[in-house]
C-alpha cells in the first residue's frame, strides 16, 4: 500500500486492511499453528481467509465469479499475498458506481457499498482475532473500531447469531467497562475477551 491519500468511499476498507496488515506483519512462521478466538481455525487458517475474503470481496462486485481455493497463502509470503489482495479489493470497491451496483450472492442481493462494509467488518474482526492468536495488543485504530461498532449494532440482526459453524456470528459478549473500541466491537461480534 503506498502513501497516496485513498478516496472516501474506500477509507474504511483502507484503513481495516492497514491495521490487519500490521499485525499480521508481527506473525512469524512458527506462530502459524497457533490457536485463535475462531475455535475452528488456527492462525494459518484465519491468514487464508482473510487473505482469500479480500480477493472474493472484489470478485464479487466485478462480477468475475472467484472460486475459493485450497491456496495456503500462509505457507508463503503472507504479507505479500495480503498486499496483492489489498491492492485487488481497494481497485475493485474503488471502481466508478461499484458501490451502487447491486451484486447477487448465494446469501441474498446487497448494494456494493453493503458488501464492502461486510468486507471491512470481516477484515477488521479477524485482524484482532490474529492479534489475541499471536499476544499483540487488540487497541486496533480506535477510531475505525467505533465507528464498526456504531454499524455493526444497526446491521447485524439476532437472526445471524449462533453457534460459531452454524451462524455468522455468535452471542453477544459482555465487553468490561474500560474495554478499548476493538474490545467492544470483538464482545459484540461474539468473540470472548
Amino acid at each position: 500500500m503506498g502513501s497516496k491519500q485513498e478516496p472516501v468511499a474506500t477509507r474504511q476498507l483502507s484503513r481495516a486492511f492497514a491495521s490487519t496488515r500490521a499485525v499480521l506483519a508481527k506473525v512469524g512462521p512458527g506462530r502459524l499453528d497457533g490457536a485463535t478466538p475462531c475455535v475452528s481455525w488456527d492462525v494459518r487458517a484465519l491468514i487464508n481467509h482473510f487473505v482469500g475474503s479480500a480477493r472474493w470481496g472484489a470478485s464479487a462486485v466485478l462480477g468475475a465469479g472467484y472460486e475459493a481455493t485450497d491456496e495456503d497463502y500462509a505457507a508463503g509470503d503472507f504479507l505479500a499475498a495480503y498486499d496483492e489482495s489489498i491492492e485487488v479489493a481497494l481497485a475493485a470497491f474503488g471502481a466508478d458506481r461499484v458501490l451502487e451496483k447491486r451484486i447477487e450472492l448465494a446469501f441474498g442481493e446487497f448494494s456494493g457499498a453493503d458488501l464492502m462494509s461486510m468486507v471491512v467488518r470481516d477484515q477488521f474482526a479477524h485482524g484482532w482475532d490474529l492479534a489475541r492468536a499471536i499476544g499483540h495488543h487488540t487497541d486496533l485504530d480506535p477510531e475505525l473500531a467505533g465507528e464498526l461498532l456504531v454499524q455493526a449494532r444497526v446491521e447485524i440482526l439476532d437472526a445471524y447469531r449462533g453457534p460459531e459453524g452454524e451462524a455468522i456470528f455468535g452471542p453477544i459478549v459482555e465487553a468490561p467497562a474500560d474495554a478499548c473500541a476493538a474490545d467492544r466491537l470483538a464482545a459484540f461480534l461474539g468473540r470472548s475477551l
